[in-house]
């Protein structure tokens, strides 16, 4: 084969087989496939898409240029989750250890931030000593001996994924359903578990700003879910405001603890609740969504849930007195209140502004490397539809010093939309995908 004969082909609106996508692959995991070429064919295929069956054999092909751990050989059912990602997104840190104490095994492999939406990896890094990095061999062993493991994204895991974002992030050719699918399920696949459940956000918040965006690129993972054999199904979720209350690491850490101990947000607790629901029938633990929403409620009841986050945190080496007792996660020297300008209802909270805001205080990269300060974020004091009068506490800065903190008032309150009349809140969960 020959890779400009295989770019041409892509180019002029042709059809790649299973195998050309199998050699391409392979050898520019191997290095024998220059970028430039690559960089090519990321565009044609940018340009021109790609079909179901061409995208499901690139997963296949990224999944398998690296190590695969096979987890469901030695604890099934297990469930992998993913989000594509949101301000103040702290779902996973508590629907995980939420399955996991209802009897359902969780291999996890998550990332860090990057630009406005939050890292789960960040986020469980505020616990003092807590470790995301692992060796195949500790991984297995945690999931074994706990049913749940949060581990950090591995270089030998999906390499040929690596390699094609770092192309796809200097050659506009991010915003590609085919390509984003690939990248997503690639990782999945190479994990190995038997269930997955994607929370694919739509939205200002989010990487898809639209429901029909959200909708194609879940239909499409669910679709390489089911050829691959891996049961997966997509909740479809809305990122117009901030989720939950808390942005910001050690801040959300409290809110999952909240959530878990059943005293979280109602919006953020309602999605967790629902997935962790979702989680149970997938996997068989409970026959209907009604069964699994009283197991999940006395997961909650009797601390069970709770439980098995301190469990995992002190297994991975955090302190768990931090997830016990929250006040002792670190914790920002200044807190400044921002006030309500106007009395009316809150019609909208532009969450990208929000997340944006969160991002200059610290606690976000502006590019990879950059460094995290867990302590810092913003508290919301009242979501879209509430009504305040002028001077009531609208939203509460966590910073490292008081000019931070003061600067930053104008950029929030550009975030906020008011009405005089009372505002219709729309559903979080717009629709479940199912294969």
């Amino acid at each position: 084969m020959h890779t400009v004969e295989l770019i041409r082909k892509k180019r002029d609106g042709q059809q790649l087989g299973s195998e050309e996508i199998t050699w391409l692959i392979e050898q520019y995991t191997a290095g024998a496939i220059p970028d430039y070429q690559i960089a090519s064919l990321l565009m044609a295929i940018y340009l021109r898409g790609m079909n179901e069956r061409e995208t499901s054999d690139l997963t296949l092909a990224m999944a398998r240029s690296g190590e695969q751990l096979h987890v469901q050989d030695f604890v099934s059912p297990v469930i992998d989750k993913h989000s594509t990602g949101g301000v103040g997104d702290k779902v996973t840190l508590a629907v995980t250890p939420l399955v996991a104490s209802c009897g359902v095994a969780v291999g996890k492999m998550t990332g860090r931030g990057l630009g406005h939406t939050g890292g789960t990896v960040d986020k469980l890094e505020s616990v003092s000593g807590f470790s995301v990095e692992m060796s195949r061999e500790d991984f297995l062993r945690l999931l074994h001996g706990h049913q749940i493991v949060l581990a950090g994204q591995s270089n030998d895991l999906a390499p040929a994924d690596g390699k094609l974002y770092a192309l796809r992030d200097v050659t506009g050719t991010i915003e590609s359903i085919p390509l984003i699918a690939s990248s997503i399920m690639s990782k999945k696949l190479a994990i190995g578990a038997s269930h997955l459940l994607l929370d694919v956000k739509f939205g200002s918040g989010a990487f898809m700003k639209t429901i029909e965006m959200a909708r194609q690129l879940a239909q499409t993972m669910v679709e390489i879910g089911r050829a691959a054999g891996l049961h997966t199904v997509a909740a479809l979720t809305a990122m117009d405001q901030p989720l939950g209350c808390a942005i910001g690491n050690a801040l959300e850490m409290v809110e999952a603890i909240d959530i878990l101990r059943g005293e979280g947000p109602d919006d953020v607790s309602e999605l967790c609740y629902h997935e962790a629901s979702e989680i149970l029938v997938m996997t068989g633990k409970a026959s209907n969504h009604a069964e699994a929403d009283a197991i999940v409620q006395e997961a909650i009841r009797s601390g069970a849930a709770l439980k098995k986050l301190v469990e995992i945190v002190e297994a991975q080496g955090g302190d768990p007195r931090q997830i016990e007792h929250p006040e002792l996660l670190p914790s920002a020297p200044v807190r400044f209140m921002v006030n309500a300008p106007q009395s009316g209802y809150i019609a909208g909270i532009e969450a990208e502004g929000i997340g944006l805001a969160s991002m200059s205080l610290g606690a976000g990269r502006f590019k990879k490397g950059d460094p995290i300060d867990h302590r810092t974020g913003l508290i919301l004091q009242a979501k879209v539809g509430a009504h305040l009068n002028a001077g009531d506490p609208l939203i509460e800065i966590h910073a490292r010093n008081n000019a931070e903190a003061e600067a930053l008032q104008a950029e929030l309150l550009s975030c906020y939309r008011w009405s005089e009349t009372s505002v219709t809140v729309d559903p979080l969960i717009r629709d479940v995908i199912r294969p």
